[in-house]
């Protein structure tokens, strides 16, 4: 960790994107796949700020089949959206100086390393601009996670609500990844990550969980099915060790 991830105003940004090809059938930037979609959201310690990126990208190549089938992007689609040399700036101001997060990060970043190469060979790399915490590694490293450590089985492990999640998409994927994030490194998250958001940007639900909100607070008491997942959570955190309090008596409903 550097100097910056050691402040107490640290800078995370959750980063997930989709390709024109899946990386199990040459789905990388050397067979001339690129980058259609980056979904980021910015956490300013350990809090969503309503900050976020996310653009869809025209690739001037072919969609594989199967990666269509994973997160149903065609190039109909795209055919009216900008090309990454129109949103390099506006990207890579928003990535710099922070954290980067990102689920089997040599994957994405590959494709955003290979998108400078082919702008500019004087850009350098991620790896300049950003220190890269790759999640898969981390869950690696953590003793009694699932078996499998794709998102998706992370998100059930911690008890996230991922229930209306249809299509991979990067800004939801980023949001989920988010959530994961936080619980692997001993934090809290919302506990349904795809209400509202499903595979394009929804303003409402960003402005809804911000941390620079300034009005009156509401109480909410929990209710019995809350108080349940709530409890689950708990005991899926305990497991790993993030858990730094038990479930009290309240919690057994």
């Amino acid at each position: 960790m550097n100097a910056r991830n050691n402040s107490k105003n640290k800078r995370v940004v959750v980063l997930d994107t989709e390709t024109t090809g899946i990386n199990k059938k040459g789905g990388a930037p050397c067979y001339g796949h690129r980058i259609i979609e980056i979904g980021a959201i910015e956490i300013i310690n350990r809090k969503l700020t309503g900050r976020y990126f996310h653009v869809y990208i025209k690739p001037n190549c072919v969609i594989q089949p199967e990666s269509i089938e994973v997160h149903g992007i065609t190039n109909a689609f795209l055919s009216d959206k900008p090309e990454y040399h129109d949103i390099h700036e506006e990207f890579l101001e928003f990535i710099k100086n922070s954290e980067l997060v990102a689920h089997n990060a040599p994957f994405d970043i590959s494709f955003i390393d290979h998108e400078f190469l082919m702008l500019n060979k004087k850009i350098g790399k991620i790896i300049d601009y950003c220190e890269v915490t790759d999640t898969l590694e981390m869950a690696k490293k953590m003793p009694k996670m699932p078996t499998r450590k794709n998102l998706n089985s992370l998100a059930k492990h911690y008890a996230l609500d991922i229930s209306t999640r249809t299509f991979h998409g990067a800004l939801l994927d980023a949001k989920i990844l988010a959530g994961v994030y936080l619980a692997m490194t001993g934090g809290q998250s919302n506990l349904q990550l795809t209400s509202g958001l499903r595979n394009s940007c929804n303003e409402k639900w960003l402005q809804n969980n911000t941390a620079n909100k300034q009005k009156k607070l509401k109480i909410l008491y929990a209710t019995t099915d809350e108080i349940k997942t709530h409890k689950t959570r708990l005991d899926a955190m305990k497991k790993t060790g993030a858990c730094l309090w038990g479930s009290s008596g309240r919690d057994k409903a």
